[in-house]
């Protein structure tokens, strides 16, 4: 959140005391006082009025370097400046109300798939995060179908709800829960939930990396009408790789592995950015199951090409 620009100039001209007012023989010493050099405060101020922490930080680097004298003001300045920031933005998500503060894409577009169907068809996306203080949520629809000649070929539904609750900024306890469908991979209804520890284990503007495992329950409805429940073991990995501010790669897998039949999924995406918030995505979808039905393969492979919308 930007500092009002009137009160810019009052923070920069901020100086602050240059030696210590007392020394341990209790005789005083005058307080000297730096002013930040004005090329250096034009700077800072419009750093700050940019809202931009990496430039901010860029500033107060240099004009240590620049003028010594004044490299602790600068830095004291941009502190406050910071502090200030996060308190009206913490305020800001406290006070939010339960349809604020959601981020997500919209992805609609084709794909060709291999395996036990080979067809093309269209696909349809949803990703929701809201990010809270202590609770991040994490909502996913997802819908591929196809029909042709009459024929269903493919038709496959997923829905999934995650809550994270912060321990730190790295550190958080997930809760999971999934349901799908997919006729030409065996089952009608299949549903997932999980609770466990995530780790994030890279954090920086250009790369991150969450991971997450925990003890899970599955209970699997297939299409020769038997059913099937186990406790199984759930992992997961989210991997997102900005080469440029244009350009993203992007890896989503998780793993339930269970008595009866373990599953692996994975998604593969280059996005590129065509205008504004619009990017045109290819993606690669695997999902391994290890034992499915009688006269099921036992993966499926799924291609797209579509277009994604961020807000």
């Amino acid at each position: 959140m930007r500092a009002p620009l009137f009160a810019l100039p009052l923070l920069l001209a901020t100086t602050v005391p240059a030696a210590a007012a007392a020394t341990t023989d209790d005789k005083p010493h005058e307080q000297e006082e730096v002013a930040v050099p004005a090329p250096i405060r034009a700077m800072l101020e419009a750093a700050i009025a940019s809202g931009n922490d990496g430039e901010v930080s860029t500033i107060v680097k240099y004009a240590r370097t620049a003028d010594p004298a004044s490299g602790d003001a600068v830095a004291r300045i941009a502190e406050t400046w910071r502090a200030e920031r996060k308190r009206a933005n913490d305020t800001r998500v406290r006070e939010a109300g339960v349809f604020n503060l959601w981020r997500g894409r919209a992805e609609l577009g084709g794909y060709l798939t291999t395996g036990n169907s080979e067809t093309v068809g269209a696909t349809g996306v949803l990703d929701l995060t809201r990010e809270g203080l202590e609770w991040r949520h994490k909502v996913r629809l997802q819908a591929d179908y196809q029909r042709s000649l009459g024929v269903t070929t493919r038709e496959h539904y997923l829905a999934s709800y995650e809550p994270n609750y912060k321990i730190d900024s790295r550190r958080y306890i997930y809760g999971a829960g999934q349901f799908e469908s997919d006729r030409f991979l065996g089952y009608d209804q299949r549903y997932s939930t999980s609770i466990g520890a995530g780790y994030s284990a890279i954090q920086t503007p250009a790369m991150k990396l969450d991971l997450e495992l925990g003890p899970a329950y599955r209970y699997t409805a297939f299409t020769d009408a038997t059913t099937q429940s186990s406790l199984a073991a759930r992992g997961s990995l989210d991997f997102a790789w900005k080469f440029t501010p244009g350009l993203k790669l992007t890896q989503v897998a998780s793993a339930y592995l269970e008595r009866y039949n373990s599953t692996v999924s994975g998604t593969t995406a280059l996005a590129a950015r065509v205008v504004g918030p619009l990017s045109a995505q290819l993606s690669y979808v695997v999902q391994y199951e290890s034992t499915p039905p009688a006269g099921r393969r036992t993966t499926d492979t799924t291609s797209r090409a579509s277009l994604v919308y961020t807000f």
